[in-house]
């Protein structure tokens, strides 16, 4: 068994759309109609056939409180790799991407949790390569 698809509530597909491909900079995998809505997928462009995210709409009725809750506690829905975190949190940063929590390390990994303007804090994260011990 493989994850093909995760999702992420949006507030609105086409502002999600354009964050989540012009300022994360992800590609467009699949958009087609799907009733009122669309079946709108990203991916990553270092792995387009990998895991698809599905900017799903936050229409259902427990959502708005969901996300919400997990917003007042400072809890990301999602997390993403990068190859370095403040690297990342710099470039984004300089395209208006607002962060609510700047690089932290924590323990064997650097994080840092963005605001995608869809009503999701999402967090970027790598491993923290240690610094090789000094030789005796």
């Amino acid at each position: 068994m493989i994850i093909t698809t995760a999702s992420v509530f949006v507030d609105d597909q086409q502002k999600a759309l354009d964050f989540y491909t012009t300022k994360l900079g992800f590609q467009v995998k699949t958009d087609v109609p799907a009733g009122p809505f669309r079946w709108l997928t990203v991916v990553s462009p270092e792995a387009p056939d990998g895991v698809e995210l599905l900017l799903e709409p936050s229409a259902h009725p427990a959502v708005p409180p969901f996300k919400e809750a997990l917003v007042a506690d400072g809890i990301p829905f999602n997390s993403f790799a990068v190859a370095d975190v403040q690297a990342e949190y710099e470039r984004l940063t300089g395209l208006g991407v607002r962060f609510v929590q700047e690089p932290a390390q924590m323990g064997p990994v650097t994080t840092a949790v963005l605001d995608d303007t869809c009503g999701n804090l999402i967090q970027i994260a790598a491993m923290t390569v240690p610094e090789p011990a000094p030789e005796p």
